[in-house]
């Protein structure tokens, strides 16, 4: 196992949804393309690929300015519903790989997340603007899994 990554960040969101719903919607590609790494309102990803198995791979990809922008990694642990270890790169602008954990624990209605995601130390300067991207994808993903459709530009 690698150590551990010296830039940290974490957020938590509670989910009126199922543990096993929100879990299932980080590794079905047809869930994930409505919210992961989605950088515009209402607009799916251009590409989806998942090997939801320890060791698989993904591929997520959205268009930015005409040109697609990867986003790649392996998957380490998949414990469902309960955690989802991966690594993450963006190999446009990094060959850097960040890992990031997301731990899930039933509740009596819904659920709780806990996304920790870990980056070398040059991702200290992009340690806010993580976060802030990280809440909007969460908060996306608990608007998407309300009713099924992907939220909209005002909420």
């Amino acid at each position: 196992m690698s150590p551990p990554l010296p830039v940290k960040l974490s957020i938590t969101h509670r989910f009126k949804a199922s543990a096993e719903r929100v879990f299932d919607a980080w590794l079905d590609p047809t869930k994930a393309r409505h919210w992961l790494f989605v950088t515009k309102p209402n607009t799916p990803l251009v590409r989806a690929e998942v090997d939801a198995r320890v060791g698989g791979t993904f591929c997520f990809a959205d268009l930015r300015d005409g040109e697609e922008v990867e986003h790649v990694g392996e998957y380490l642990e998949i414990d469902r519903p309960r955690r989802l270890v991966f690594t993450l790169g963006v190999p446009k602008y990094s060959q850097d790989r960040d890992r990031l954990t997301v731990d899930i624990v039933p509740l009596d209605t819904g659920c709780e997340l806990t996304l920790t995601h870990e980056m070398g130390p040059e991702g200290e300067q992009w340690r806010e603007s993580s976060k802030k991207g990280w809440t909007q994808l969460v908060a996306g993903l608990d608007a998407w899994l309300g009713d099924g459709t992907p939220p909209t530009a005002n909420g």
